[in-house]
């Protein structure tokens, strides 16, 4: 019995949405009527002067936790991982409608995928039932450690690479107008927005310690949803799973 398809990631969508932030860091060029008041934490910073600030303490993060839901033109996708720049990485995805996994990446060798109950009937679909018993019944709460190398656990791991993702936020050149403050995760945010057509970004700036990135809001785009950062700076908890809890990919036929 072969181990179930790993979960494919768009990173695609992803970058899509850093981008968009990135944008609002530029050297604008034209007017902020919303920038002119020299009030709130940033003072008389413009949108894209705090946007920049905002990219360059996100960029020199060592760790950070990403929780992400967008709608993708082929489907909804979440997911929540906590990552580092070493290559742990730590959480949970759920591409498509139906179906979560859990995954680990300890190291650069192996990743390590355990897939929920639905997930599992969803790969097993159109099997006679005693192939769907026996998906069950042999990968039901065990992990399936696979080679990072392996072209399907590349997919998996597409929002695992932190230095790949905070190498997304490239500056460009647009307009981005100061809003309100308000809060995220119980920390004091300032919001930056963009509207470019039918699509508004709007990009939540730490305004106390580091003015780190702690939220993005893409709405009316081809592929709106919403990314928060936290746990900026925190260990990243990926440890290898008990061997009597895994399932070697490579030694199953």
């Amino acid at each position: 019995m072969s181990a179930p398809r790993h979960p494919r990631t768009r990173r695609t969508a992803l970058i899509a949405a850093l981008c968009a932030a990135a944008a609002l860091g530029a050297t604008a060029c034209g007017p902020f009527s919303d920038d002119a008041k020299a009030s709130g934490p940033f003072g008389d910073l413009t949108g894209p002067q705090i946007s920049n600030k905002a990219i360059a303490a996100t960029k020199k993060a060592d760790s950070l936790t990403l929780d992400l839901a967008l709608k993708t033109t082929d489907g909804p996708m979440k997911a929540y991982l906590s990552m580092d720049t070493r290559g742990k990485c730590a959480g949970t995805l759920t591409v498509g409608t139906t179906g979560t996994a859990e995954l680990i990446k300890a190291d650069d060798k192996d990743v390590y995928l355990r897939f929920d109950e639905a997930f599992l009937k969803e790969q097993a679909k159109g099997e006679s039932a005693e192939v769907q018993k026996a998906v069950l019944k042999e990968l039901k709460g065990r992990w399936v450690k696979t080679p990072v190398t392996d072209p399907d656990a590349k997919d998996s791991l597409e929002l695992c690479d932190l230095k790949a993702l905070l190498g997304d936020f490239e500056q460009g050149i647009n307009f981005a107008v100061k809003g309100g403050e308000t809060t995220v995760g119980g920390k004091k945010a300032l919001m930056v927005t963009e509207k470019s057509g039918g699509e508004t970004t709007t990009v939540y700036v730490a305004t106390e310690g580091e003015p780190h990135i702690l939220k993005i809001v893409s709405a009316g785009g081809e592929e709106p949803g919403t990314i928060t950062f936290s746990g900026y700076g925190k260990p990243v908890g990926a440890k290898v799973p008990a061997t009597k809890d895994v399932l070697d990919e490579s030694k199953t036929g």
